[in-house]
This record gives structure tokens, C-alpha cells and sequence, in this order.
């Protein structure tokens, strides 16, 4: 298990993603002194930078705090299909929770998923940002009747999509599989420069961002210290727990676990070679695969996820292994394709048993805001995160919260 007092960005994530850097973003300064702020926000990577840029756009006093290079921890893993598909289908959530909490949370997944698309338009970021239909694939045939019953649920709840059978799958995209849900209403992008340029645009709207450790939280009235590693203290209204996948002791994790996961992008593909629309890719399984495509003709594709090798060395030991199988299945997948792998790497990412995200304040700590355990639906979920966080910080709050309590009841 990872450790929050000596994880770094290292640690999070394993080889080299293919994600455009952007060497001019000024790196932070460490604070000249103690500090005062509304709001703290522990943690500089997309989750941070999205909570911030909402915050600060709003008018708050916002300080983002961080211990490595922004966006450099897991951040720049992820592979940033941004889709309103959670992790567990709405049938499973469905037996869980009951089919009213399970559309209510797909429907916000929706919602988020166009916010977020909306956000990146309105302030015109360069992130490499498309939307995209996605495409749930039936594995075998065994998937099928699963995948009927799924598309069938998604309409009752009034979530938009399509159901194939084999002969319009392969007419519409060329995939050779049994069925699958077409939807539309997801996006793809580049992870890295999404998150920079978000705290570009945070920073433009009066935040600031210093480097920092953060390792102690003191509640105190109506303020919360919170003690760097280094001595210097910061005293903020209400602090926002951006910390990746690294989650501090006192917030609550019974519902939480650490998987890694594997990706590669190929070399760039000939014209011609991508399957139609360059749709977001999920095949069902387990262990399940996704792809997608970047704006420069690679395929990117992913999954082999893992609980038992949560440790950067365990991640390096198996990675040869796991490129090979996600070669294996991307053949499968797409046999135009040139399956060779031209950037490969790993990273940490939290996700919990009923597959929603931990967001709201930390109990017995009301000024201490966490969001955590986002799983493969990490992006959508940030932003839904940002515009929770503004309002809790407001001192408001929504029936619909409960959905996503740290201390929730769940599976």
C-alpha cells in the first residue's frame, strides 16, 4: 500500500505517456512565509486544477499547494477518455442502490461529461479536446443479453445511445463483435495539457500556486492550520484534499482500494487505419480493455488492471507482460492496426467498491473537503467534484451529495 508521507509523483506512474509537455509553465515557488487563504487546495493535478479554477472564477481566495511538478503525478497516466459510462454498469447500480439513486448518478455522470466539454470550450483551451461516441462491445456472445438489458435500463432512465447487433456494428464501425452500445455525449484528450492550461486559466483568475507539503490538519474555529513539511503553516477557510490517488489516514476508506493499470499508444497509424469516427472503445470482460485514438493517428489502449501491484516496482516487474497482452487484444480488436508499442507506462488510480467517487467534506472535519476514488471515470468526475466543492465552500449543499459521502453505505 502507498504510503502519503513518502509517495511521490515517481511512484504514481511508471514510463512515458505521450503527452505533450508544456516547458514554459513556470514551476511554483515555495511560500516565503506562512500563509492565509479561503480556500487551500492540497494537490495541482486535474482534480486540483479543475477545484481551483471553479473556485477562483467564483470569487474566492484560492492557494493550490503541491509536492511535485504540476500534473505530473497521476494526472499524466491517465489516458483521459472523458465519458459519462461509470465503472459499473447502470444495471449493477441498479441492484445496489435501487434504479432512482442509479439514473440519478448516471445522469449526473451525463451532465458532468458536457460540463466539462462546455468549460474547456468556453475558455478555449488547447488540450486537444474531441468529442466523441462511445462504444460499448460485447466481448462474446454471452455479453449480449447483459448489453440488451443495460440499453434497455439506460432508456428508462432518459440517457441517450444506441443498441447493435453484429452486421450494424460492423457496417457502422468495422468491429467484429458480437453487439455493442453506441452513445454518444463522451470526449478524449490530451490529460496533461488539459490540466495545465486549467491552472493557467485558475492562476489568470487571481489563485496561487507555491510548492508545498502538506502533512498536518488542525481544525481551529472556523479555520483549519495546515502544517508543511518544511515549517511553514497555512491557515485557510476550508481546505480541498486534491491528493490523486494518495489519501490521508484520517479520511474515511473503507469503501476505497488502489489498483494500477497499463497503457500503451502504437506508432502513429497510415490513413485509413483507425476504425470510423474514431469513436472511445470499451469492450466488456474482465479483465476489460479500452481504446482510443490521439490527434496525431495513434491508438491508445489500456486496462489489465491489477489490486496486487499497487508498487512501482511490482508495476515494472509485470509491464513487459501486460504490453504484451494489451498487443494481444488490440490485434483482436483491430487486426488493421499496427500493433507495436511506442510509449508504454502505468499508473495508481483509486476506485471504490460500488465504483462512485468519494466526494464531500471528511467527517468530523466539515472544513476539510476530499474527493477521491474517481476509477476509470477519473476526468468526468473531477469536474463533477469541482462544482460540488464551490458549492460546500458556499455553505450550501444538495439532497443528490449523499450519493457520493465519504462515509456513504455501499457495497
Amino acid at each position: 500500500m502507498l504510503d502519503p508521507e513518502t509517495t511521490r509523483q515517481s511512484d504514481l506512474r511508471g514510463g512515458e505517456p505521450p503527452w505533450r509537455d508544456e516547458p514554459h509553465f513556470p514551476p511554483p515557488r515555495p511560500l516565503a512565509g506562512d500563509g492565509r487563504c479561503g480556500v487551500l487546495v492540497v494537490g495541482a493535478g486535474i482534480t486540483g486544477a479543475l477545484a481551483a479554477q471553479h473556485l477562483a472564477a467564483s470569487g474566492h481566495d484560492v492557494l493550490v499547494l503541491d509536492r511535485g511538478r504540476p500534473g505530473f503525478g497521476s494526472t499524466a497516466a491517465s489516458t483521459a477518455m472523458l465519458q459519462w459510462e461509470i465503472d459499473r454498469p447502470l444495471t449493477e447500480l441498479a441492484d445496489l442502490y435501487g434504479f432512482a439513486r442509479a439514473a440519478r448518478v448516471y445522469r449526473r455522470s451525463f451532465a458532468a461529461a458536457d460540463g466539462l466539454c462546455g468549460l474547456i470550450d468556453d475558455l478555449g483551451l488547447d488540450c486537444g479536446m474531441r468529442r466523441r461516441r462511445s462504444v460499448f462491445l460485447a466481448a462474446d456472445t454471452g455479453d449480449v443479453a447483459d448489453l440488451e438489458a443495460e440499453h434497455a435500463l439506460r432508456r428508462r432512465a432518459g440517457l441517450p445511445g444506441s443498441f447493435l447487433d453484429h452486421g450494424a456494428l460492423r457496417d457502422a464501425f468495422g468491429f467484429d463483435r458480437p453487439a455493442a452500445i453506441v452513445a454518444p455525449g463522451s470526449a478524449d484528450a490530451d490529460p496533461l495539457q488539459l490540466s495545465l492550461r486549467l491552472l493557467r486559466a485558475a492562476l489568470a483568475a487571481g489563485a496561487r500556486l507555491h510548492a508545498g507539503d502538506a502533512v498536518a490538519y488542525e481544525q481551529q474555529g472556523r479555520s483549519v492550520l495546515v502544517g508543511c513539511a518544511d515549517g511553514r503553516v497555512v491557515e485557510a477557510g476550508h481546505v480541498v484534499l486534491a491528493t490523486g490517488y494518495v489519501m490521508p489516514d484520517f479520511v474515511p476508506g473503507r469503501l476505497h482500494r488502489l489498483v494500477s493499470s497499463w497503457a500503451l499508444a502504437t506508432p502513429r497509424q497510415a490513413p485509413g487505419q483507425l476504425w470510423r469516427e474514431r469513436a472511445l472503445v470499451w469492450e466488456a470482460g474482465s479483465p476489460y480493455l479500452y481504446a482510443r485514438t490521439t490527434p496525431d493517428d495513434r491508438i491508445v489502449v489500456g486496462g489489465e488492471d491489477d489490486e496486487r501491484m499497487v508498487e512501482p516496482a511490482d508495476r515494472e516487474r509485470a509491464s513487459s507482460a501486460k504490453t504484451a497482452v494489451l498487443l494481444a487484444k488490440l490485434r483482436r480488436l483491430w487486426p488493421a492496426a499496427e500493433a507495436r508499442a511506442d510509449h508504454v507506462w502505468s499508473g495508481v488510480f483509486g476506485t471504490t467498491a460500488d465504483g462512485l467517487p468519494l466526494i464531500g467534506p471528511v467527517p468530523d472535519r466539515p472544513r476539510v473537503i476530499a474527493a477521491y476514488g474517481y476509477g476509470g471515470n477519473g476526468i468526468t468526475f473531477s469536474f463533477l467534484a469541482s462544482r460540488m466543492i464551490r458549492r460546500l465552500v458556499a455553505g450550501g449543499r444538495e439532497p443528490w451529495f449523499d450519493d457520493f459521502a465519504l462515509d456513504r453505505d455501499g457495497a
